[in-house]
C-alpha cells in the first residue's frame, strides 16, 4: 500500500481520495457504525490529518501474500497522549481501497481522538456533502 502511505506522509489529500473506491466502507475506532462512501471517508481522513497533525508517522507495514490486505501501524500524540494504531486496508480487484478499518490504543488516547474528531465532525459532514453535490 505504498501509494496510500506516501500520500498520507505527503499530506496529499487529492492523492488519498483518488485511491478510494466509490463504495468504500470505513470503520472508525470511535464510532459504532461504519461510514459508507468515498466522499465521507475522504472527509474523515482529512479530519484525521488535521487532528493528528505533523506528529503522525507510520512505523510498520505488513502485506498479505496476495497483496490485497495491508496493515499500516502508526503512532502520534493527541492532547498529550501517545496513541498507537493500525490501519487495516483491503483493496479491490481494481486496486482501489474498498475497506478501511482503524484500531487505536490505549483507551485514554482513543478518548482524546474521539473528542478531537467530534470537534471536527460538522466540518467533515459539510466537506462530504459539498463534494457529493459537486459530483452530482
Amino acid at each position: 500500500m505504498r501509494a496510500f502511505r506516501q500520500a498520507v506522509e505527503a499530506r496529499d489529500e487529492s492523492a488519498i481520495e483518488a485511491l478510494l473506491a466509490d463504495d468504500i466502507r470505513f470503520t472508525s475506532p470511535v464510532a459504532f457504525q461504519p461510514y459508507l462512501g468515498r466522499h465521507i471517508t475522504a472527509a474523515i481522513l482529512r479530519g484525521v490529518m488535521r487532528v493528528m497533525g505533523d506528529g503522525f508517522r507510520y512505523v510498520g507495514e505488513y502485506t498479505s501474500e496476495d497483496g490485497r490486505d495491508h496493515a499500516l501501524r502508526f503512532e502520534t500524540t493527541i492532547d498529550g497522549k501517545t496513541l498507537t494504531g493500525c490501519d487495516f486496508i483491503h483493496v479491490n480487484a481494481d486496486g482501489e481501497i474498498d475497506d478501511f478499518v482503524v484500531m487505536v490504543r490505549p483507551l485514554s488516547a482513543a478518548q482524546a481522538l474521539a473528542a478531537a474528531m467530534g470537534a471536527e465532525f460538522d466540518r467533515i459532514g459539510a466537506e462530504a456533502t459539498e463534494a457529493a453535490a459537486k459530483e452530482a
